[in-house]
């Protein structure tokens, strides 16, 4: 029997890197780079699967792209991406070119045109884990049992937690092994574990994502949301040309009423993709109820590096000047949530975006037909507290209401200020529009049959508002949008 510790490494053929002064040419060659790796992975595991344990152990590595700059070329000052901050030696490890075309195209076009030097691509000393060589691949036979004839660690590489981290963005000092300073935001092996985190939480692939993602906390937006879809593509100047739902389903225009079966079980996180060409088109993610959800739902979609997100969901009212359905605007966030402290201090402000502010507030106004002292009445803007105990009521009021009263928070919820703070750390615009369902301070709940009516209602408002919104930033040149306050002293060249 083969000792595991000393089987031999087979890999594909290493080879130099390759200058590319074409970013078309390099997102090319990385995608031919990362075909091949895989590839070569997934010829071998589907072999050791019919075959047994192997005598040899299978490796193949990341694409990566590389850039060395020796001056202070001076960057376009509109942008605050795209460019280095100062000579040296820069790279990102890559997956799923194919995915993110788009994106790498854009940004390695960027890069060579900020410093008038070629990019270089090539193997990185990254492996690629087998699970994710594989894990969309079904056309692979294995055993219906799922018992492998070998214990995959020994014949493969396996995700390396220690190493699946966040300390680009949150700024602690993350170099690649030659001491290379990150390009991306994001390792490749981190994208990938986010990209099956994604597949499993919304029941989606990660393709269907769009660039503008709304996070509601109830069903009924999803509901609204799919009515909306439908008309939309009914419309041929829309722009839209699919809804997608859990499983992949797909509704097209040609068919726009098709029906979307809901699955026997149905994903935590349910999600909708109402598609447009370039990724420019809406996603809605339910992602239920707490900041714990909020995060997971963040960690991952941001991957994706998404234009902006925003939460459209239900708040309590703080004053009592509020009536339940009125509309609040986030300006800023009392974070009692709790479930960032560790990647993202409570010290840390949150700053409102102008550019989402003043979109959403003039939705509000196109879908009400108000503006003014008529628009004020039903749209406070204010401080919203997130907290991460849904019973706050009932705890000792000196605490938790003495907070809310002197950060003159005018909204509570338990999702908005977690969103808005996973924005600020990964360099997301974000934004908040709540619509106030109760005032538990001033004894005013909704009752069953309140409620049902008070979701009627407003609902679908609400998120048609969310939708305008989006639609107005989805206008708005990139270099407007991402704004240099989600940038800091020493970024990533890649957005």
């Amino acid at each position: 029997m083969t000792d595991k510790r000393f089987m031999p490494i087979c890999a594909p053929d290493s080879r130099e890197h390759t200058a590319h002064t074409d970013a078309a040419e390099a997102v090319a060659a990385l995608q031919a780079l990362y075909a091949e790796a895989t590839g070569f992975l997934r010829e071998h595991f589907q072999r050791a699967v019919t075959e047994g344990m192997p005598d040899c152990r299978y490796r193949a590595f990341y694409p990566e792209i590389r850039i060395v700059t020796a001056s202070f070329g001076r960057a376009d000052s509109r942008l605050s991406f795209g460019h280095v901050a100062e000579p040296g030696h820069y790279a990102a490890t890559i997956t799923r070119p194919d995915l993110f075309e788009g994106y790498l195209t854009q940004q390695v076009d960027l890069l060579i045109r900020s410093h008038d030097v070629p990019v270089q691509v090539g193997w990185s000393r990254t492996p690629i884990p087998i699970h994710f060589a594989v894990l969309s691949d079904t056309a692979l036979e294995v055993p219906q049992d799922g018992v492998l004839p070998f214990l995959m660690r020994d014949v493969f590489d396996v995700p390396d937690l220690e190493s699946t981290n966040d300390d680009i963005v949150n700024g602690t000092g993350f170099h690649y092994e030659d001491g290379a300073r990150p390009l991306a935001p994001f390792t490749a092996q981190r994208v990938d574990y986010s990209l099956a985190r994604l597949a499993h939480y919304t029941a989606t692939d990660p393709a269907h994502f769009q660039n503008h993602v709304l996070f509601t906390n109830y069903q009924f937006y999803i509901d609204e949301f799919i009515a909306y879809a439908r008309e939309a593509l009914r419309d041929p100047a829309s722009g839209y040309d699919a809804l997608v739902g859990p499983m992949n389903q797909v509704v097209t225009a040609e068919d726009p009423d098709a029906p979307i079966v809901e699955p026997a079980k149905m994903p935590q996180m349910p999600t909708y993709h109402l598609s447009r060409r370039g990724q420019q088109g809406i996603t809605l993610v339910n992602i239920g109820v707490g900041p714990s959800n909020a995060k997971t739902a963040t960690d991952h979609i941001a991957v994706l590096r998404p234009h902006v997100w925003l939460m459209v969901g239900h708040c309590a009212g703080l004053r009592n000047s509020q009536s339940l359905g009125d509309f609040v605007l986030a300006h800023a966030y009392l974070r009692e949530d709790h479930v960032l402290d560790d990647d993202l201090p409570v010290w840390v402000p949150i700053p409102a975006l102008a550019e989402v502010q003043v979109s959403l507030e003039q939705a509000v106004a196109e879908v009400t037909q108000l503006e003014g002292y008529e628009l004020k009445r039903i749209m406070r803007t204010g401080t919203v507290a997130t907290i991460d105990n849904r019973n706050w009521e009932l705890r000792e009021h000196s605490g938790p209401v003495q907070r809310l009263s002197q950060s003159r928070a005018v909204g509570l919820d338990m999702e908005s200020a977690t969103i808005a703070a996973n924005g600020f750390r990964f360099r997301v615009p974000y934004g908040t529009l709540l619509c106030v369902s109760d005032k538990p301070l001033h004894g005013e709940l909704k009752l069953p049959g309140m409620a049902s009516e008070f979701y009627k209602t407003q609902v679908a408002r609400h998120l048609l508002i969310g939708v305008r919104a989006m639609e107005r930033l989805r206008e708005m040149p990139l270099e407007r949008l991402h704004s240099r306050k989600l940038r800091s002293f020493e970024e990533t060249a890649f957005l």
